[in-house]
């Protein structure tokens, strides 16, 4: 048996309506002529359903179901009840069982709004329509100020392909409410549909009669008319729209598009660069007619040149809406022109500063250019306008702190801790904390570094970065060696090949003494990229004289010292061939 799924959620909400309110107000709904309970019964009952509530919250399924059945067995006419065992049913795809209880309770509560719903959706997932629509046309007669039943009968109709019943319906809806855009478009299409089209335009001409003085609605049969090559009728009605309006945009740029339609290319291009470099004219509507220059270009595989001269001389009209640059900028993205787009998505920060998609695609420019004056301006501003949003602190910091600006890199790390939620974002924060640990020890304040990788760790255990950064500290400093084994060992276990984690592991090993271990390890972190760390290459002389293999020792302190390390001892290693410890 197929396990049902029950429609848009309002199971769910549903449940949560039962549980969140007194089994006694849901009784009420019930009719007084199945059963009055006595005051001990109705405390029993009360008892009994609010314990199985709260199993059922624990996911005690099956001693929930025990007790809700015991309700039914004090009032065996208690909706409430019978909609919980009906969830219970579903849950375990005993659907029949669960349709027979649910029914029930529609039954006895007719009144409740939620238990009818939940039981259309039932009908309509089992393809029950017959019952679905029965029981709609029951809730509008109980429910007469809930308009979305008959939308949803309009809806069932239309599947169904019944457009009379549709219309019909929509009518009712109307009638209801009042003449609205939305209803007639509906109407117009399922006419359309019905191969109706006397009536389907007859219909949008309604809406221009019952609202006369709004040219919006005049502007819409113009439209339909051209969408439906009524071309004649479509001109006719633009015009007399003009007439009245002579400013009237939206007119205007439809009667654009019947140019365009009927190959008036002159007239078109004409009327629409009068829009276009016109101040009067809103953003948007500038931005639905650049959008039409897209697809144009794109059908016709077109230059882009004129386009992007378009929006250069719209840029220089300096217009206060951000609506033409943030087009601007994405055409220019969608083209490759990446580089371009930068100066323009700066533009749309000045009409608006707390636009976060500019900054974001700002910032991610900068990084990619590795462009750190540019990510330190961008973060600094977008912490002003977004203080809660974490990658700024990150990146800031990061840019200070490669640019030896350690105290303004703490800074801005603590300034993030204190204004991020940790809660949410607990990977991020794990490592704020752990390059605040990296600075704290290039400060040479080593307690407060290790404090730092602690909280690190505390906000994500499993940080690969601050594991091996805590872990090569100690073994620098020569202190809680297996501590600094423990959590390098993780890092390579994680990642098996990454010659930083692998030379720190060696490194620790060659600390504890360990040095025919260690080599293995220096080996792997020199296989798999390792060679070009000057660093690396010293680690692996000193393993390999530890070894007894002081000619190899030795040409890995040469190159060490070929690629510029700034090794303290390096020197008297080689010039006295043999390992010196820091």
């Amino acid at each position: 048996m197929p396990k049902l799924k029950l429609w848009g959620g309002v199971f769910l909400f549903a449940c949560i309506f039962v549980s969140c309110h007194s089994t006694r107000k849901l009784q009420e709904t019930a009719s007084p002529a199945f059963t009055v309970l006595s005051p001990e019964e109705q405390r029993k009952y009360d008892y009994f359903f609010l314990e199985a509530i709260r199993l059922k919250i624990k996911g005690e399924s099956d001693a929930a179901f025990d007790l809700f059945k015991h309700c039914l067995a004090i009032n065996s006419y208690a909706s409430s009840a019978l909609y919980e065992i009906a969830q219970c049913y579903f849950l375990s795809q005993q659907n029949t069982l669960g349709e027979e209880s649910l029914t029930k309770a529609v039954t006895y509560a007719p009144d409740n709004y939620w238990y009818s719903q939940i039981l259309v959706n039932v009908y309509r997932q089992q393809n029950k329509k017959l019952q679905a629509v029965d029981l709609l046309e029951a809730m509008t007669a109980r429910f007469p100020n809930r308009y979305e039943i008959l939308f949803e009968l309009a809806e069932i109709y239309n599947l169904s392909e019944e457009y009379d019943k549709v219309i019909d319906t929509l009518n009712r809806l109307e009638a209801k409410t009042e003449k609205t855009e939305q209803l007639s478009m509906e109407k117009f299409r399922i006419y359309l549909q019905m191969n109706n089209s006397s009536k389907a335009f007859k219909e949008i001409e309604s809406l221009t009669e019952e609202y006369p003085m709004d040219m919006h609605y005049l502007t819409l049969l113009g439209d339909v008319y051209l969408q439906n090559k009524k071309e004649k009728e479509a001109l006719e009605t633009y015009q007399k729209v003009l007439s009245i309006e002579p400013d009237n945009y939206p007119a205007l740029f439809s009667l654009a598009n019947f140019y365009k339609q009927t190959g008036q290319k002159e007239n078109y291009e004409e009327l629409l660069d009068s829009l276009l470099y016109n101040h009067k004219v809103s953003g948007e509507m500038k931005a639905s007619i650049m959008q039409h220059f897209f697809l144009e270009v794109a059908e016709e595989k077109q230059d882009t040149v004129k386009l992007i001269t378009i929006f250069d001389r719209l840029l220089e009209q300096n217009s206060d809406d951000a609506q033409i640059p943030i087009l601007y900028a994405q055409y220019l993205l969608s083209i490759g022109k990446e580089e371009q787009a930068m100066p323009v998505f700066e533009t749309v920060l000045q009409y608006e500063p707390d636009n976060t998609a500019a900054h974001a695609m700002l910032l991610r420019y900068a990084i990619r250019k590795e462009d750190r004056e540019q990510i330190i301006v961008i973060c600094e501003s977008g912490i002003e306008i977004s203080p809660q949003s974490p990658e700024y602190y990150y990146y800031l910091g990061l840019a200070y702190y490669q640019d030896d600006r350690l105290d303004d890199a703490l800074e801005v790390y603590h300034k993030g801790l204190a204004n991020i939620n940790g809660n949410e974002v607990k990977g991020i924060i794990s490592e704020f904390y752990s390059i605040i640990g990296d600075i704290y020890f290039q400060k040479k304040q080593q307690s407060d570094a290790y404090m730092a990788y602690d909280s690190a760790l505390v906000y994500n255990p499993a940080n690969i970065g601050a594991l091996n950064n805590y872990a090569y500290y100690l073994s620098v400093e020569r202190r809680d060696l297996d501590k600094a084994e423990e959590m390098s060992y993780k890092t390579i276990k994680k990642e098996p090949q990454n010659y930083t984690y692998l030379d720190t592991y060696a490194w620790i090993l060659f600390e504890k003494g360990n040095y025919t271990e260690a080599r293995i390890y220096i080996d792997d972190a020199i296989k798999n990229g390792g060679e070009n760390s000057d660093v690396i290459m010293e680690h692996c002389g000193d393993i390999y004289y530890m070894n007894s293999n002081q000619d190899d020792a030795l040409k890995y302190w040469l190159k060490a010292k070929e690629m510029g390390s700034e090794s303290k001892t390096l020197e008297k290693k080689i010039r006295q061939q043999k390992y010196i410890a820091e």
